[in-house]
């Protein structure tokens, strides 16, 4: 999955900050943050991240990739 800002379906603006793994069920969640209101971070399970959804008789991805938003680089050795 791409980091970076994305779109909700009805309209906020999120940036993913990453992908975490649970301890217990091994499953893929995302991490990422409102950029509205109080900035506050949550998690959801990549699966429903990316899942389609009907909305007004649309269908749509629940979070619409942006653009990428450049964090700085890391040196991973």
């Amino acid at each position: 999955m791409q980091l970076g800002l994305y779109q909700h379906f009805k309209g906020n603006y999120y940036q993913v900050l990453g992908v975490c793994i649970h301890s217990e069920t091994l499953e893929k969640h995302v991490i990422y943050q409102a950029l509205y209101g109080d900035y506050n971070l949550w998690v959801r399970p990549l699966s429903m991240f990316e899942e389609k959804i009907v909305y007004r008789d649309k269908e749509q991805p629940r979070f619409k990739f942006i653009k990428n938003i450049n964090t700085g680089n890391f040196d991973k050795h």
